[in-house]
């Protein structure tokens, strides 16, 4: 109802795409902080979006996962680019040998690996032995702010390559218990690659930063993510031992995962380590806090991955060899969130409250007034009661063509039985020629506040290109996208969409055309 004598004030509505960095075009292999993402930050605001959804920035751990990362705090070298450390001196052109053939449209990481990782460290060398003196000042000042994290995290990597890519339970007795003589004496032995380490860092946060400063500068946030659980193979886990369930070795005792359902007789033992979150509650939540306060230091918005985690989660027994036999476990509910508010703030976020969703966990999303998504492939399995139906949208809702986990939505289409793509034609009333499209048209004219699609569904492309295949362990994150892809029509495609339901900056010009 609109009140006499005041102007009724829309509440906001933003759009925009999901694409890791690693995804776009790049010289050398892999996609970069370097030009190319500077010009993808030009695309999406040529396609008048406002958000640039990325998956975590942290260094992969097993199968290459950025949700098995090595550290929830470090950024991914492979990201750095080389193009800017020549433009800064740190490297010569000369020095950048071809990178390996055939990485156009898929990351091969050991071979970018083999490739990136000695011309870091010859960046190193350059910068000990000529660095001008404010980028020496710019590096201790970073080594300080970082403390908390960055020693940790670079003698760890160091003891790793070191030890052949050992576990940190492998390091050695001493090691592992993080002995006090015994980490003082591998800091001493390490301590170039653990300088190395720490300036590949500098080199990483420091390239972001200009990246992100300048798609702010553009009208564009960063949404970030934030998966709940860590690697056990992490600089996280063991530099922070006393937070997890372990025994006398170092090995976890209960491991995360999801029970049997529908799609799984025998569960998803996914073998995260889980939290004492009586000890972490007693500290303040501390490792936490630094957590958020990290990531909202890189990114504008955080997606918390598995949120229904925080209110109950799955505890399976390390022993156990599937997630058949385990246990709910309650979580630290709101306490955690609260804690952090007091100390960082409003925190801008987003949950991820897919999959096994019950009403307390409902509960604990609206408590904490943030929004959850919905997900336009799961809508069309039943009936029109389906919350993923954009009809029984609310409006602090973030609705998704797919996510990174998904098929593409033209190979989704395509794999469907006949009964589903029958019963996307009616609802969409059109004939599914041009399905990708007509869902991305479906999340933005619905109600929620946010509407966004992954980068693939914007180019229309099928299942070669995607991203990940869950509960397979190799092959993934690989996907990329070819400069020539990203064209202006398409941009201006998206602009056009996203002013019509007003998601974008500019004014449609469609009302104005006979």
């Amino acid at each position: 109802m609109i009140m006499e004598g005041k102007q009724r004030l829309l509440p906001p509505r933003f759009a925009g795409v999901i694409a890791h960095p690693t995804s776009l075009p790049g010289p050398h292999g892999i996609g970069d902080l370097g030009q190319d993402a500077f010009r993808f930050i030009d695309f999406l605001a040529t396609a008048g979006q406002q958000l640039w959804q990325i998956l975590p920035l942290n260094p992969p751990g097993h199968g290459d996962s950025p949700y098995a990362a090595l550290s929830a705090f470090a950024g991914n070298p492979l990201l750095v680019s080389l193009r800017l450390l020549v433009d800064e001196g740190l490297l010569a052109g000369e020095e950048l040998p071809d990178p390996p053939a055939g990485l156009a449209d898929q990351v091969d990481y050991p071979a970018v690996a083999a490739y990136k990782l000695p011309l870091l460290a010859q960046a190193h060398r350059r910068f000990v032995a000529a660095a001008p003196p404010g980028l020496k000042a710019d590096f201790v000042e970073f080594r300080q702010a970082e403390a908390g994290w960055l020693g940790d995290y670079a003698l760890y990597v160091a003891l790793k390559r070191a030890k052949g890519g050992v576990s940190w339970n492998d390091f050695g007795v001493d090691l592992a218990q993080r002995r006090p003589a015994a980490l003082a004496k591998a800091r001493a032995e390490h301590a170039q690659a653990v300088e190395t380490e720490e300036f590949t860092q500098f080199l990483f946060y420091r390239q972001w930063r200009r990246l992100k400063d300048y798609a702010n500068g553009k009208g564009i946030q960063i949404v970030g993510d934030i998966p709940i659980f860590v690697a056990y193979d992490s600089a996280d886990v063991w530099a922070n031992q006393s937070l997890f369930y372990l025994d006398e070795r170092g090995l976890p005792t209960v491991v995360s995962g999801v029970p049997p359902d529908i799609f799984s007789a025998t569960g998803q033992r996914w073998g995260n380590p889980l939290y004492r979150w009586d000890v972490l509650a007693r500290g303040g939540y501390a490792w936490w806090v630094a957590r958020l306060r990290q990531t909202l230091r890189t990114v504008d918005i955080i997606r918390i991955d598995h949120f229904r985690g925080f209110e109950t989660y799955w505890e399976v027994s390390s022993s156990e060899p599937t997630a058949e036999h385990g246990r709910w476990v309650k979580g630290p509910q709101a306490d955690l969130f609260r804690v952090a508010r007091q100390q960082l703030g409003e925190l801008p976020i987003i949950v991820e409250d897919l999959g096994l969703i019950t009403p307390e966990v409902d509960a604990l999303r609206d408590e904490l007034g943030y929004p959850g998504m919905r997900v336009l492939q799961f809508a069309f399995g039943d009936d029109a009661r389906n919350p993923y139906l954009p009809h029984n949208y609310v409006q602090n809702t973030v609705a998704y063509t797919g996510t990174h986990d998904n098929e593409t939505t033209r190979g989704w289409y395509a794999s469907q039985p006949e009964i589903v793509r029958h019963r996307v034609r009616v609802y969409l009333a059109r004939d599914g020629s041009d399905i990708a499209w007509d869902l991305i048209r479906l999340a933005w004219q619905s109600v929620a506040a946010i509407a966004i699609a992954p980068l693939q569904d914007v180019l229309d492309l099928g299942n070669e290109a995607r991203m990940n295949f869950p509960g397979r362990a190799d092959g993934n994150w690989r996907w990329r996208v070819r400069a020539e892809q990203l064209t202006t029509d398409v941009a201006q495609r998206l602009a056009e969409l996203s002013a019509i339901y007003r998601r974008g900056r500019l004014p449609s010009r469609l009302w104005d055309r006979a």
